[in-house]
């Protein structure tokens, strides 16, 4: 008979060892604290911060908060893993993808959960660095080259870097290796058995490392854009960009962009966009160096790709007007991350200080290196994960950040990995392919044996050939830049164009009325070849409008040109005035369209 106090005693423990015991499906871990989501997630979707520590290093160190959502799959064959997916940057935001995860890529048997990384926009703290992307931008607002005075970057690295200081942070915490022990932990915070990671960019890093760290708990891993932990990404920056345009497949694209850079640099442009930070306007002074990181950046996107040796070949012929649009786009994507999480991560796993007086043309390498300078963070060169799960490899052919050059080789050491390249393709396959996406998901429902299905070497764009657009501005600026005066004028043109098919029908007199009647179809003609144009090329790819027009459109305004003629000649014997309106409207759209299009 076992006695009451041993009984007892044996109780004790037992309830002891249950509450201590790890997270399971149906109990979760008391590090989970929920809130409100901070962005729109579609309905059956939870929003919480996982409570970690600052520095896992560091016995004692103080708690903070990572963002995350979860989707619950409402399918009735739901699977028991899910898809975990955080966003690159570093410092990128994960939970505003949480509706086009499930909808879009992973199907709807699984449920899928978006983790911030630690110090991003929607963790506590976030780690934001208005100051650093001050110093960026009145550096560029500065005459001559910006990477020959970092002091402003250096200055507003420090201030920032304090004033974290006295909020606490400790930037030593925020490093590739925390992030991935995170991932981990929320997998057993939230009782999940095992899940499916996927990264893009430079969280392929800290997903990979998490997969190596939690082999007993992740079933598959996506790499979309891998950026392996061994590979030198500020040494071969400028290498990876000329690959790309050679892949673009015009014939001396590289040399018309050494053209480009070479004229802006010995005459940089003085150029008018919106200030990211106050919403004003601000006039940067762009030399070509400069230029070679905002078109480095644009290639990401697979939509621009198409237009980008246009856009090369007529700023390095000259046309600066060409300018606004990558300004426009450069300003956004400066403040899209949490800079400082950017720079902690950067200065303490990638930025060497051994390599950082070698010479740099990018920007983004000289603003980097003056942060780290000025932080001075501890450096630990990046070692290579591994992981014994099935792994896809997704890269696009004309990625200037992650090519098939680097990321093929590091997949093939992985023991279980397979490596698929998309054509046309930059960065991000998952946002860019729709082929991408499908062999995602395939990969997702079947690690082990899914074929690709669909074609991975056809392009989503066909890139623009030689003479195939015309350059020109006027189009981005009417519809992405507010000069909306160009409406009043084609209004004008359409209210003339009618009144002289009116006019002509209702009082017809022979062949006077003819010419009248002419003159107005003419005119209407014009406005729906343009409209159509217009149309047309927004519907296959609107980015193609910051670059220019198809060069079929410069035939749209011969109606236009027998319209002028035809109008003036409808003045003889009548009254004066509604012929001088005529040409007057006809006139000045003429001009606007030889000026502004031609």
């Amino acid at each position: 008979m076992i006695p009451p106090r041993a009984l007892i005693a044996a109780l004790l423990m037992a309830v002891m060892f249950l509450t201590a015991a790890p997270a399971s499906a149906t109990a979760p871990s008391r590090a989970i604290e929920d809130r409100a989501c901070p962005v729109q997630v579609p309905a059956g979707t939870r929003c919480g911060f996982l409570i970690v520590p600052e520095r896992r290093d560091v016995p004692g160190s103080r708690t903070i908060k990572v963002g995350f959502a979860v989707h619950r799959s409402a399918a009735t064959d739901r699977k028991p893993d899910p898809v975990v997916y955080t966003s690159g940057g570093p410092g990128s935001g994960s939970i505003q993808l949480t509706g086009y995860l499930s909808e879009m890529i992973l199907g709807r048997d699984r449920d899928v959960v978006t983790i911030e990384q630690r110090g991003s926009r929607w963790s506590e703290p976030a780690l934001e660095c208005p100051e650093i992307a001050r110093g960026v931008l009145d550096g560029l607002a500065r005459p001559g080259p910006m990477r020959n005075d970092t002091a402003g970057i250096a200055r507003g690295a420090t201030a920032c870097r304090d004033r974290l200081a006295r909020q606490g942070v400790d930037l030593r915490g925020y490093t590739t290796a925390e992030i991935a022990a995170d991932v981990a932990d929320l997998r057993r915070a939230l009782g999940y058995a095992r899940w499916n990671l996927f990264g893009v960019s430079y969280s392929t890093r800290s997903m990979l490392a998490a997969a190596a760290a939690d082999p007993g708990g992740v079933r598959s891993v996506v790499l979309d854009s891998f950026l392996p932990a061994e590979v030198d990404w500020y040494g071969d920056a400028e290498a990876n960009l000329d690959a790309t345009l050679r892949g673009l497949g015009w014939a001396d694209l590289p040399g018309r962009f050494a053209a480009m850079v070479a004229r802006y640099d010995a005459r940089p442009a003085s150029v008018t966009t919106t200030d990211p930070l106050t919403g004003g306007p601000l006039t940067v002074r762009l030399t070509g160096q400069d230029l070679m990181t905002i078109l480095a950046e644009a290639l990401h996107e697979v939509d621009f790709v198409p237009v980008a040796p246009t856009i090369i070949d007529a700023l390095a012929g000259g046309r600066d007007e060409l300018l606004g649009a990558l300004a426009d786009a450069a300003g956004p994507a400066l403040t899209s991350r949490a800079l400082g999480l950017y720079h902690a991560v950067q200065c303490q796993d990638e930025v060497d200080p051994a390599a950082r007086e070698r010479p740099a043309r990018l920007f983004t390498t000289v603003v980097d290196r003056a942060v780290c300078d000025a932080w001075r963070l501890p450096y630990s060169a990046g070692k290579a994960a591994s992981t014994g799960a099935p792994v896809l490899v997704a890269g696009g052919a004309l990625d200037p950040t992650t090519p098939g050059r680097t990321a093929r080789p590091a997949a093939e050491r992985l023991p279980h990995a397979r490596f698929t390249e998309f054509a046309g393709v930059g960065h991000a396959v998952f946002l860019s392919s729709f082929c991408g996406r499908t062999t995602i998901s395939a990969f997702v429902a079947d690690p082990a044996s899914a074929a690709v299905p669909c074609d991975p070497g056809e392009p989503p764009y066909r890139i623009a050939a030689p003479g195939e657009l015309l350059p020109t501005a006027m189009p981005y600026r009417m519809l992405a830049g507010g000069e909306w005066w160009w409406l009043a004028l084609l209004a004008a043109l359409a209210v003339v164009s009618l009144v002289q098919v009116v006019a002509a029908v209702r009082r017809w007199s022979g062949w006077r009325s003819v010419r009248l009647l002419l003159a107005g179809v003419a005119g209407l003609s014009f406005l729906g070849l343009l409209g159509y144009g217009l149309y047309d090329v927004v519907a296959a790819n609107e980015t193609v409008l910051a670059a220019g027009v198809p060069a079929g459109m410069a035939g749209y305004v011969v109606p236009l040109c027998a319209a002028l003629p035809l109008s003036a000649r409808w003045s003889r014997g009548q009254r004066l005035w509604p012929s001088l309106v005529a040409v007057a409207v006809v006139g000045a759209t003429l001009l606007w369209w030889f000026v502004g299009i031609a």
